[in-house]
C-alpha cells in the first residue's frame, strides 16, 4: 500500500507505520459510539458548593499554591476566520442589503476595541471611516477589517486580535490571559507560568507581543513572566482517506495529512514540567474590572486539586511504605468512591488486604482534573456526563454530541436530562505523589476519537481527529465536576459577541 515515499513522509512526521495502519483500519471500522448511562447534574455527579465550602477550597489554594509549581495553558492556535464569517460573506456577495449582523457590526463599530488601528489602517489610504459609513461603503470598511489590504484580522491568531478597551490601550487575549494569570499562576517568587499552544507561522507575533506588554505588566503587578510556546507536533497529524478508505493522494503523490485536532494537544501538555495545570480556552476572558468571579472559582477549583491531590498522595504513600492497614484502606476505598467518583467493584471490601491495596493503588496514581461546569442556558458546548464502558463500569466524561449516537432514543433521552455544559474551565496535576511526571498518554481511550466528511480539490475525503483533549484524552483521569457561574463564561465566537456588556 505504501510506497518508498510514503514511508519518508511518516518517518520525517515521526509516525510509525504501524499508526497509519492502525488509523487507516479506525476509518474502515468506525469509532464506537460513547454509552452514556446518566446526565451528570447537580444530584448526582457534579458539586454545588456552599459559600463555606467556596471560602475553604480558596484559603486553601492561597495558602498552599506555592508550595506547587503552578502554570497556565493556553489553547491559542485557533485562526479567527470564524469569528468573521457573516462580515466575509457580505463582502464577498454583490448583495448591497446587509443582514442584521452586518448592520449591527457596523452600527456599533466605534465600541469595538479595534476601532481606532482600522480607522488608521484607512487613513493611511485616504479613506475617512467616518465618511465611508456615512456613505454607505461598508465593504470598504470590512476589507480593511479582514484582508492584507488593512488589518488582515482574518488570517490571524484570535489571541491577536484587540478585544478591550482600557484609557493606557486596548489589549489582545494574550495580554489578557497574562494578567489573569498573575492572579493564580504566580509563584512564591513572585514568576507568572503561563504556556500557549500557537500555530507555527503566528508564533513569532505571540512573543513579539507578549514581549512587548510585558514590561508594563511586570511595573503594575510586581512581577515577572515566564511565557513558553509549544506547536502541534506533526506527529499527531492524521492520515487523511478517500471514500473507499485508501489514502487520499495530493496531486504531487504525496499523502495528504491533518491536523489531529485539539486531542494532539495532550502531547503538549504532557511536555510541561509543572505540578499543576489551569486549562482556559483562549477566547474566554473579560476585562480586569468583571473578572473577580474567574478569579474566586479558579482558586476554589485549584484549593480543590489540591485538597484531593494531597489525601490521594498521601494514601498511595502509605500503600508503597507498607504502612496501609485494613482500616486505612478501607478509608482510602471509601475516599475512592466518595470524593473522586470511583467506580470499584461492590465486593471489594471481601478482597484479601494484599489485592485492595494493589487495586486502590492503581485507581489512585492518576491524574486529577477538576472541572468548573455552567448551567446550561442555550449555550453550545460538550457537557458533564456518567458513562459505561465496556466493562460496566461507570466514570464522569466531558461528551461532544458527535460522540453519541443520536437516533438512540435512549441516549437522547439522556441528553434532553442534561443540566450543564463544558466551559472549558480545568485545573489538573501533572505528577504523581512521587513528585514523578504522569504519561498523560497512557490515560487516552483511544476509541473516541471521531471521523468526518470533508474535501479538498473538489474531491471529497474522510478525515481523522483524535480524542480531543478534555474528551478522551483525559478519559482514564480521576474527574471532578463543579458547578461555576455563568460570569467565569465570556466565550468570543463570533466578532459581535464583542459588544456584549462583558466585553465593554
Amino acid at each position: 500500500m505504501f510506497t518508498s515515499s510514503d514511508l519518508k513522509q511518516f518517518e520525517d512526521k515521526n509516525i510509525s507505520t504501524g499508526n497509519i495502519e492502525k488509523q487507516i483500519e479506525n476509518f474502515r471500522k468506525g469509532f464506537p459510539f460513547i454509552k452514556l448511562a446518566a446526565a451528570a447534574t447537580p444530584a448526582h455527579g457534579i458539586s454545588v458548593l456552599n459559600n463555606e465550602q467556596l471560602a475553604k477550597m480558596t484559603e486553601a489554594f492561597e495558602k498552599k499554591a506555592k508550595d506547587y509549581s503552578i502554570t497556565k495553558m493556553v489553547p491559542a492556535s485557533g485562526a479567527a476566520s470564524r469569528m468573521f464569517k457573516n462580515l466575509f460573506a457580505y463582502i464577498e456577495s454583490e448583495q448591497e442589503q446587509a443582514d442584521q449582523e452586518v448592520k449591527q457590526f457596523i452600527e456599533k463599530i466605534e465600541d469595538f476595541a479595534f476601532y481606532t488601528a482600522l480607522k488608521n489602517k484607512l487613513a493611511d489610504d485616504d479613506y475617512d471611516i467616518v465618511q465611508l459609513i456615512k456613505s454607505g461603503d461598508h465593504k470598504t470598511v470590512i476589507r480593511y477589517l479582514l484582508t492584507e489590504d488593512g488589518l488582515n484580522y482574518a488570517s490571524m491568531p484570535k489571541g491577536l486580535l484587540l478585544f478591550h478597551n482600557y484609557p493606557k490601550g486596548p489589549r489582545t487575549p494574550l495580554e489578557e490571559h497574562m494578567m489573569e494569570g498573575v492572579e493564580y499562576s504566580r509563584d512564591i517568587r513572585d514568576t507568572v507560568h503561563l504556556h500557549f499552544t500557537v500555530s507555527p507561522e503566528h508564533k513569532e507575533k505571540f512573543i513579539t507581543k507578549a514581549s512587548e506588554a510585558a514590561p508594563e505588566f511586570q511595573e503594575e503587578k510586581k512581577c515577572n513572566f515566564n511565557i513558553t510556546y509549544s506547536v502541534q507536533k506533526p506527529s499527531t497529524d492524521t492520515i487523511a482517506v478517500d471514500m473507499n478508505n485508501e489514502p487520499f493522494r495530493n496531486p504531487d503523490g504525496s499523502i495528504l495529512f491533518r491536523p489531529g485536532g485539539h486531542g494532539a494537544l495532550i502531547e503538549n501538555l504532557n511536555d510541561l514540567d509543572a505540578d499543576i495545570a489551569f486549562i482556559k480556552n483562549i477566547d474566554n476572558l473579560v476585562p480586569d474590572k468583571l473578572r473577580q468571579a474567574t478569579y474566586t472559582y479558579k482558586k476554589v477549583l485549584g484549593g480543590l486539586l489540591i485538597r484531593l491531590m494531597e489525601k490521594s498522595f498521601t494514601y498511595l504513600s502509605m500503600i508503597k511504605m507498607q504502612e496501609a492497614k485494613e482500616e486505612i484502606i478501607e478509608e482510602a476505598i471509601a475516599f475512592a468512591q466518595n470524593e473522586l467518583n470511583i467506580h470499584l467493584a461492590d465486593d471489594i471490601h471481601d478482597f484479601p488486604l494484599e489485592d485492595k491495596m494493589m487495586l486502590i493503588a492503581e485507581k489512585l496514581n492518576r491524574p486529577i482534573r477538576i472541572c468548573g461546569m455552567v448551567r446550561n442556558e442555550g449555550e453550545p458546548g460538550g457537557g458533564p456526563f456518567r458513562v459505561l464502558d465496556s466493562s460496566g463500569n461507570i466514570s464522569l466524561q466531558i461528551v461532544e454530541s458527535s460522540q453519541i449516537d443520536m437516533e438512540d432514543e435512549t441516549q437522547k433521552a439522556i441528553i434532553s436530562q442534561a443540566t450543564h455544559f463544558n466551559p472549558v474551565d480545568l485545573v489538573c496535576n501533572l505528577k504523581d505523589y512521587k513528585g514523578e511526571k504522569f504519561d498523560l498518554r497512557k490515560f487516552i481511550d483511544p476509541q473516541t476519537g471521531f471521523i468526518s466528511i470533508k474535501s479538498k480539490d473538489g474531491k471529497e475525503l474522510k478525515a481523522q481527529e483524535l480524542p480531543g483533549l478534555w474528551n478522551g484524552a483525559m478519559a482514564r483521569w480521576i474527574t471532578i465536576f463543579v458547578e461555576v457561574p455563568i460570569e467565569t463564561f465570556n466565550p468570543v465566537k463570533t466578532v459581535n459577541d464583542l459588544l456584549r456588556p462583558q466585553h465593554q
